[in-house]
């Protein structure tokens, strides 16, 4: 049988010897064999540093996710091929999809927030800057740069293409490199998945590197720029934490590991209520999806006590409609476990979760099975339990499979304790139509848990339900579910970079961030701004316009035209009880509109649109007779790759006749191209 192989230092290998074998989990048959021995991942750890890395930070964030962007389109393209080969890890089509869809999603859903979120450079700015002393001449500012590194990522079987893809998207984005070790059970699907990356010649040398088989002596070889990314169980993770090369460099760590996740049924959400069914089709669905390997499954369902029976009775009805066999076989809806290994892992775990509970539904050991050999694959039945939860069992041992546990509760008290013996969850849902009882539950339990999902009749066309983990929220939880956090939005990004504190004159703060700062040199030129093409702009281009008179028919004509005759400009008496001004005052709008008639060039021109204004503040009373002057500043350049346009920030700086600022605040607009 042929040897999968690997993609390091540029180029295919396959490790030496005989292999491991590895299953088709609905067949038995032997599909790959995967071998690393032999393979050099020093070697491959240096490539990535040495070539991927440098050619990944020489892209801006927008850069990096146009080629994400058209990796996720060119993998769209190969979905049949994907779901075919996942068909062999025991996946049905609708399980498949879940994982390469949903892979494929995350790629997308990331390169479309890097446009609106990060900036077109290579450097990431945080924060406001910081002043550091009373002139103004020593400023503060944080900055994250992409580590020198490698993301090393260790992927579990149970999503051999989202794992890979959810790790390597924000990685990428970063300006790491990524090695690849899926878990070897299912590790043929994310081989071909690799291919396809590499056969598309969209990514840089480097940029993706795998490894089909053990990661050997890699962990030597790591240094304080490289970092890992692990998701599997809660004592591999322990080991590799503590593995020599990640203590002595302190590799930056991260892992997703075992979560018995819970759902939470409201006393309001009784039998017939739409929340009581909403429940029940939760529960039937996380134990069945992916037969129930998710890391995000349902563990322990938490019922009021009184309506233990119903919740039972329901369940058991969805459950026994649920046909298991061979993906694509008529009917199927469950299909089989990753491997003979996992099968036999879930009988012993079931095995000890009856120690403190009975079944209610299903057989470990026997399952009617449709167009497989039950013998043969790695089939089991749904299994549900109804536990004590005043045993250890139903909170410490976890049956990665189709199987769940209802756990009686008297109080929402008692429902936060119980789910906090849990000891650190990635997620859980709480099922209810009453607000009280919904924050009390939420906030009880928040601190055990990663993401919290609220489910009722309101949300329910909607929700994504409770174990999809998005790209835009974190993945990961306290505790035994690892401590780690993936995803999560730019947070993910940010998890690759480094963040560092800098001080400096403005001027220097403002090379080195490539934005203007209040106190660095300011250009003025013959030639509005607003007369500039986007690649004639440069940060510190400014215009200085004014002054403009405010007198009381201004103030008197905007509040009649408007209708904001709010008494402080309008009513003399109030105005001067008011504590604040002491005398009638001017709209602070009416300041800003002032101050834009100051400073925008009327004829038409590079300029398209005003599509913003950010920070606004109204720092000091505007009176009558006071003389308004605006600085317009360049203050940052983000220009669009794909269109004929960019974006430009503008400090805007409004001040009267003694210098004093009276607004502050930054315009958006959008400016075009030359060859646009």
């Amino acid at each position: 049988m042929t040897l999968l192989r690997s993609h390091l230092s540029g180029t295919w290998q396959t490790g030496s010897g005989d292999g491991r074998p590895l299953y088709d989990a609905v067949t038995g048959d032997e599909v790959a064999r995967v071998s690393a021995e032999g393979l050099d991942l020093g070697a491959a750890l240096a490539h990535g540093r040495r070539t991927g890395g440098p050619a990944l930070r020489e892209l801006t964030f927008h850069q990096r996710a146009a080629l994400l962007k058209a990796l996720g389109g060119h993998l769209r393209e190969h979905r049949e091929e994907l779901y075919a080969v996942s068909a062999r890890t025991g996946a049905t089509l609708g399980d498949s999809k879940f994982d390469i869809d949903g892979g494929i999603g995350v790629l997308l859903a990331y390169a479309s927030k890097a446009k609106r979120e990060l900036p077109n450079d290579t450097v990431f700015v945080e924060g406001a800057v910081e002043p550091l002393g009373r002139g103004g001449s020593f400023l503060g500012q944080h900055v994250l740069t992409p580590r020198h590194g490698v993301a090393v990522q260790v992927n579990a079987f149970n999503f051999p293409v989202w794992g890979p893809l959810e790790k390597l998207a924000p990685a990428f984005l970063a300006g790491v490199p990524t090695l690849i070790k899926p878990a070897s059970p299912t590790a043929f699907l994310t081989a071909r998945l690799v291919e396809l990356i590499v056969d598309s010649g969209l990514l840089p040398d480097g940029a993706v590197q795998f490894v089909a088989g053990s990661l050997g002596d890699c962990f030597d070889h790591l240094t304080g720029q490289d970092l890992v990314s692990f998701t599997g169980s809660a004592s591999t993770a322990q080991t590799l934490r503590s593995h020599p090369g990640i203590v002595r460099n302190s590799v930056r760590f991260s892992a997703e590991a075992d979560s018995l996740n819970l759902a939470a049924l409201g006393p309001d959400a009784t039998p017939g209520t739409e929340e009581f069914d909403l429940f029940v089709k939760a529960l039937a669905t996380e134990m069945t999806v992916k037969a129930g390997q998710k890391c995000t499954a349902i563990r322990r369902a938490f019922v009021p006590r009184a309506h233990v029976d119903a919740v039972v009775e329901a369940v058991t009805a969805r459950l026994a409609r649920v046909v298991v066999g061979a993906p694509g076989a008529e009917g199927v809806r469950m299909g089989a476990l990753a491997s003979l290994d996992q099968r036999e892992e879930v009988r012993r775990s079931v095995k000890a979760l009856r120690d403190a509970g009975r079944i209610v539904f299903g057989d470990p050991d026997r399952v009617e099975v449709t167009g497989a050999d039950a013998d043969r694959g790695a089939f089991v039945s749904p299994l549900l339990l109804v536990g004590d939860p005043d045993r250890a069992e139903p909170h410490e041992v976890e049956a990665f499979g189709p199987v769940s546990t209802v756990l009686p509760y008297d109080t929402p008290a008692q429902l936060i304790d119980y789910a906090a013996r849990g000891q650190g969850s990635l997620a859980g849902s709480v099922v209810s139509a009453d607000p009280g009882f919904v924050r009390e539950v939420v906030l009880g339990v928040a601190p055990f848990h990663g993401r919290v999902h609220v489910l009722n009749a309101r949300d329910a066309g909607e929700s994504t339900g409770h174990g999809s983990p998005l790209p835009q929220l974190v993945h990961g939880g306290p505790g035994r579910a690892g401590g780690g956090e993936e995803m999560g939005g730019v947070r993910g990004v940010f998890h690759h970079m480094q963040r560092t504190a800098v001080q400096a004159d403005p001027d220097s703060l403002a090379a080195i961030t490539g934005r203007w700062v209040t106190g660095a040199q300011r250009h003025t030129t013959d030639v509005h701004p607003f007369r500039r093409h986007l690649e004639e702009l440069r940060p510190g281009d400014c215009l200085v316009a004014g002054p403009r008179r405010v007198t009381r028919e201004d103030v008197e004509h905007f509040a009649e035209f408007t209708g904001d005759t709010f008494y402080a400009h309008m009513d003399e008496a109030a105005a001067a009880a008011n504590p604040l001004f002491g005398q009638r005052v001017a709209h602070g709008y009416l300041v800003v509109s002032l101050a834009a008639g100051l400073f925008v060039d009327p004829d038409p021109g590079p300029v398209l649109a005003n599509f913003g204004v950010d920070g606004l503040r109204f720092l000091t009373p505007v009176r009558f007779d006071d003389e308004l002057t605006v600085t317009l500043t360049c203050k940052q350049l983000t220009p669009r790759e794909s269109a004929g346009y960019g974006e430009v920030r503008w400090d805007a700086d409004v001040t009267r006749q003694d210098g004093e600022s009276v607004a502050r605040y930054d315009v958006l607009t959008l400016v075009a191209k030359k060859d646009a």
